[in-house]
């Protein structure tokens, strides 16, 4: 099970065919996530789906942030209070502009509908009894416990 921290866009209307130069209108805002991926069966199944698909999997927080710009924010990640990824959301490979263009082509996006932008080099294992957080500049700290399935 690896961290991803990721920077996440929370859609506020519907959205189809939206064009670049009108991103940041089709926001309710941004918030915080852990892309949570269990590599074993990404690599056994060859894709991501079932990887990413578990109950608490992909935590998003602490809240939504509104009117906040997200094109060049620090993000970084802390596992146990040290810091494993430090970047900053316009070195992404994919900009939010992008992104929120290119799935609107594909598919219809709803009000509450997430796009996580991708994460930085740096993620790596956990263990029970880790803490992680998800720190995005302007947004806040999302934190969450690694607990064993019972």
């Amino acid at each position: 099970m690896d961290y991803e921290g990721e920077l996440a866009l929370v859609v506020g209307r519907r959205v189809k065919d939206w064009p670049p130069e009108r991103w940041l209108d089709a926001l309710a805002g941004v918030c915080c996530a852990n892309d949570v991926s269990a590599r074993d069966l990404q690599k056994k199944d060859g894709q991501f789906a079932r990887a990413k698909s578990f109950d608490t999997f992909c935590p998003v927080g602490p809240a939504i942030a509104a009117g906040v710009d997200p094109s060049d924010l620090a993000i970084q990640t802390r596992v146990n209070g040290e810091v494993r990824q430090s970047s900053r959301t316009s070195q992404m490979v994919f900009s939010p502009t992008f992104l929120l263009a290119y799935i609107s082509r594909m598919m219809t996006l709803l009000p509450g509908d997430l796009i996580l932008t991708g994460t930085p080099a740096g993620i790596g294992p956990l263990s029970p009894g880790d803490r992680v957080e998800v720190e995005i500049e302007g947004i806040g700290i999302l934190t969450n416990p690694v607990v064993a399935a019972k």
